[in-house]
C-alpha cells in the first residue's frame, strides 16, 4: 500500500551525486575457460557490423509508464534538468544467453561438473557480457551526446550513465515530461526510447527514465473479521514453533557466519530498534548475530550510491526486513544496503548492482521486498531485474523477493478493486529468484484458537494450519465467514453492507507472468504483443500448469495483516510513521509495537532459513530447482495427505513443505479486465473470461496462491538433496 507520499517523498530524493570512474577495458583475449578468465579479458565477439549513424533509428517498444499521457501532460522539463546515474543495459547474443542457461542448470545439478562452480562478476562478465569493442562504441555515442558514462560494471552488461534531459531527448529521441499524477508531480519520458539502428544488437535499453518508484510490499493492520475473537500476535518465538526453527537453532545452525543483505533506498530510524527487537524476543542470546548498515559503491572509483538517511515512511521497509531475517537466523549478520533514489532509478537497484558487481565474492543470500507490475514496470526495467537476478544465481547468490500483497493483481495494489485484470510483480517474476508469497492462519475461521495457541504465553503450541494471505470480500472463505453462499452477485457478499469493508485487493500475490516484454494492449494491462518469461524447466511440480511461463510464487509463509485476528509485531520508534500506523514507541509493551503483514515479512524470513541451509551446505545460487526437487518427491502425482496444511498440529513430521489446499487469494474488480461481474456493482476477479473461475484458489500441490507451500525449516536445512 502507499506509505509514504511521493510528494513529500521527492523532497528527499538527491538529483546529484558523485560520478564515478570509468573503469578500464582492455583489449579483448581468446576465450579461456571461466576459471582462468581475468578481469580484463573477455570471450565476447563483436557485434557492432555498421557505423554508427544517428539518422537511422530502431524504437525500443513498452517502456512508457502509462501515467505519462496527455490528461497529466504539464510539458516538456527544462533541458538542464539533472538526470543522475540511469542504468543503461546491454544484451548479451543468443548463443552467450544459451550457454548461460545451460551454465545455471549445471550449478544445481550434482552430476554436472559444473555443480556449484561459482563465478566472480569479473569471470561473469568475461563470459556472458557484451565484447569491449562494442562497449567501447556505444560509449563514443552516448558522449557524442553530451552524456558522461560514469562506469561499466565488470558485468559487462550494466553502464552508469549521467546527462541532462535535452542531452537525453539529444540520444534518445525522446522528451522529458513533468506529469501531475493524482495532485502529485513526476517526471517521465513522453515516448519510447529511439538508439542507432547499428546499437540494437547490444544495447537492450535504458533501465528508467523516470522517478515512479516500486511499492513496498507491506500491509498495515487490518480490521479483524471477528471482532470479538482473540488476537494472537506472530513473532520470532512463533515463527520457531510453527515453522520448526527451533531445532535448527539448537543443533547450531542459527546462520552463524552468513550474510544477509537486505536492498533498500532508504536506511533505518535507529538501529537501536533492530537491537530492541532482539532484545524482546531473546535474540540476543545468539551472539554472532549483527546488523551493519551500508552504501555499496561500484567496483571501482567513486559512488553512485548516495546515503539516503532514514526518509519517514520509507524507514519502514528496512527496519521490519532487518527484523524479521534475523527472526529465522538470529546467528546471520544482517547488512542493510541502501542507496537513495535519483531523479531516474530505485535507489534499491543501485544498491543491487553494487553488491552483485563490487566484491569477488558477493553475499550468498538477498532479499528484496519491492514490487511494480510487469505491465507498468516496462520491457527493459524488466530486463534488467532478470539480468541481475541472473547473475546472482552464477554467483552462488540467493535472491528472494516478496511476490506482492495484491493476488493476482498487481497493476492495481493499494486499491480498493482491481480495474486492469491479471498481472504479477516483476521484481519476482523471473527464473532466478525466489518469489515468496503469503498464507494466513485458519484457527480464527475454524473457531480453533485454544488449541493452537498458549492462552498464558501467547507462543504458538505447534504448527498452526494454513490459508491463503486474502482480506478480500471476494475470498470464499470470508463470505462463508460471513454467511454468504458467494462473494459476487448483487446478493453476493462484496455487494453487501458488510461486504464493503472488505473492498480491497490486498492478498498473497501470485499469476503467471505475463507482460516481462512486448507492449500491453491498454495501460497496465496484459494483452498486446505482450509475452511472459519462460517456465524454467525444474517448475515441474504436481498443479503447476503447462502454460509455458514462469509461474509464481515458488513458497509461502505467514503474511496476515489481521483479518484472521494474527499479525506481525515489529520495533519501529520512527515518530511520523505513527500516523501511518506503521511506528511505535519501542519502549511501550511489545503488543503496543507496529503491526501489519505483507510478503514483506515472509520474503525476510524465507531468506533467513536459506542462511541456516548454507551455514550446512553452503552457498546455493537459486535454490529454487532444489526447493520443486524435494516438493516433487514430497507431493508425488496425487499429493501428500499426511503434509496438508489443513491438518495442523496432526501434519507429519517428515514433511519438508505445507501442502495449502482451502481458501484463495482471489480479489474483488470492477470493469471487464478479467472481471467476473454477472449482476451488481463489485465482481472477483477471473481467469476465464465470463466464469466464476477465481483467480486463484489454493489446490493440492502447487498453486498460484500459495506455490510449493510453507516450509519446515529444520526438515528442509536436513534434507540431503542439498
Amino acid at each position: 500500500m502507499q506509505i509514504f507520499p511521493s510528494n513529500l517523498l521527492a523532497r528527499y530524493l538527491p538529483f546529484a551525486a558523485a560520478l564515478l570512474v570509468l573503469l578500464p577495458l582492455p583489449a579483448t583475449a581468446q576465450n579461456p575457460a571461466p576459471s582462468q578468465m581475468g578481469a580484463g579479458e573477455s570471450a565476447a565477439a563483436p557485434r557492432i557490423q555498421a557505423p554508427v549513424n544517428d539518422s537511422l533509428r530502431v524504437t525500443l517498444p513498452g517502456n512508457v509508464r502509462p501515467e505519462a499521457n496527455p490528461a497529466n501532460d504539464l510539458g516538456p522539463v527544462d533541458d538542464s534538468l539533472p538526470l543522475d546515474h540511469m542504468q543503461l543495459l546491454l544484451a548479451r547474443s543468443p548463443s552467450q544467453q544459451r550457454d548461460l542457461e545451460t551454465w545455471l542448470a549445471g550449478l544445481s545439478d550434482k552430476h554436472s561438473p559444473d555443480f556449484h562452480h561459482w563465478l566472480t562478476p569479473h569471470e561473469f562478465g568475461a563470459r556472458f557480457g557484451v565484447a569491449d569493442a562494442d562497449i567501447e562504441v556505444v560509449q563514443e555515442w552516448l558522449e557524442s551526446h553530451g552524456l558522461t558514462v560514469n562506469a561499466v560494471y565488470p558485468n559487462r552488461l550494466t553502464m552508469d550513465v549521467s546527462g541532462t534531459a535535452g542531452q537525453v531527448r539529444s540520444a534518445f529521441r525522446t522528451q522529458i515530461h513533468a506529469y501531475d499524477v493524482a495532485g502529485q508531480r513526476h517526471i517521465a519520458n513522453s515516448s519510447d526510447p529511439r538508439i542507432p539502428t547499428a546499437l540494437a544488437p547490444v544495447v537492450a535499453g535504458i533501465v528508467s527514465l523516470h522517478d515512479f518508484l516500486p511499492r513496498p510490499q507491506l500491509s498495515p493492520r487490518t480490521e479483524a473479521a471477528d471482532a470479538k475473537a482473540a488476537s494472537y500476535l506472530v513473532t520470532p518465538a512463533d515463527l520457531a514453533v510453527i515453522y520448526n526453527l527451533a531445532p535448527a537453532f539448537k543443533a547450531g545452525y542459527t546462520g552463524k557466519g552468513q550474510t544477509i543483505v537486505v536492498v533498500e533506498d532508504s536506511n533505518v530510524y535507529a538501529a537501536a530498534d533492530w537491537t530492541a527487537f532482539r532484545s524482546a524476543f531473546s535474540l540476543s542470546e545468539y551472539a554472532t548475530g549483527s546488523f551493519t548498515e551500508v552504501h555499496p559503491a561500484p567496483a571501482r572509483g567513486g559512488s553512485n550510491c548516495t546515503n539516503p538517511g532514514a526518509l519517514p515512511g520509507l524507514d519502514v521497509e528496512p527496519i521490519l526486513d532487518a527484523e524479521y531475517a534475523t527472526a529465522s537466523a538470529p546467528g546471520a549478520a544482517i547488512e542493510l544496503a541502501s542507496c537513495a533514489s535519483t531523479s531516474t532509478t530505485f535507489g534499491g537497484l543501485i544498491a543491487l548492482q553494487n553488491v552483485l558487481n563490487s566484491s569477488s565474492t558477493p553475499p550468498a543470500v538477498v532479499s528484496i521486498s519491492f514490487g511494480e507490475c510487469e505491465a507498468l514496470n516496462g520491457a527493459t526495467a524488466n530486463a534488467a531485474y532478470n539480468a541481475a537476478y541472473e547473475q546472482a544465481a552464477a554467483e552462488g547468490v540467493s535472491v528472494f523477493v516478496a511476490a506482492g500483497d495484491s493476488g493476482a493483481a498487481l497493476c492495481d495494489a493499494g486499491q480498493a478493486a482491481a480495474l486492469h485484470g491479471l498481472g504479477v510483480n516483476a521484481y519476482a517474476s523471473t527464473p532466478y529468484n525466489v518469489a515468496v508469497g503469503g498464507t494466513d492462519f485458519s484457527d480464527s475461521y475454524s473457531g480453533e484458537q485454544a488449541d493452537y495457541w498458549n492462552s498464558t504465553t501467547g507462543v504458538a503450541k505447534s504448527y498452526v494450519p494454513e490459508i491463503p494471505w486474502n482480506d478480500s470480500c471476494a475470498g470464499a472463505l470470508l463470505a462463508s465467514y460471513e454467511g454468504v453462499p458467494t462473494p459476487y452477485g448483487s446478493k453476493g457478499f462484496c455487494n453487501t453492507k458488510a461486504g464493503s469493508s472488505y473492498l480491497t485487493t490486498t492478498a498473497g500475490g501470485g499469476g503467471a507472468s505475463g507482460c516481462a516484454s512486448g507492449v500491453p494492449s491498454a495501460a497496465g494491462v496484459t494483452g498486446g504483443t505482450c509475452k511472459g518469461w519462460a517456465k524454467p524447466s525444474w517448475q515441474t511440480l504436481l498443479g503447476n500448469p503447462k502454460d509455458g511461463v514462469r509461474d509464481l510464487p515458488d513458497v509461502s509463509l505467514f503474511a496476515g495483516d489481521g483479518l484472521w485476528r494474527h499479525y506481525y509485531l515489529y520495533c519501529n520508534s520512527d515518530v511520523l510513521d505513527f500516523a501511518l500506523g506503521q511506528g511505535a514507541l519501542c519502549t511501550n509493551p511489545v503488543s503496543e509495537w507496529a503491526q501489519g503483514g505483507g510478503a514483506s515479512f515472509a520474503a525476510p524470513v524465507m531468506a533467513g532459513i536459506q542462511a541456516l541451509v548454507n551455514q550446512k551446505w553452503g552457498r546455493q545460487g537459486n535454490p529454487n530447482p532444489t526447493y520443486y526437487k524435494i516438493a516433487a518427491t514430497e507431493y508425488g502425482t496425487a499429493g501428500s495427505s499426511s503434509c496438508n496444511a489443513a491438518k495442523g498440529s496432526a501434519i507429519g513430521s517428515s514433511c519438508v513443505f505445507h501442502d495449502v489446499t482451502q481458501g484463495d487469494m482471489n480479489v474483488n474488480c470492477e470493469g471487464s479486465n478479467d472481471c467476473y461481474l454477472p449482476s451488481g456493482s463489485m465482481g472477483v476477479l477471473t481467469t476465464t473470461k465470463g466464469k466464476d473461475d477465481p483467480a486463484y484458489g489454493a489446490t493440492t500441490g502447487w498453486d498460484f496462491a500459495t506455490g510449493i507451500g510453507s516450509v519446515n525449516a529444520y526438515n528442509l536445512l536436513m534434507s540431503t538433496d542439498w
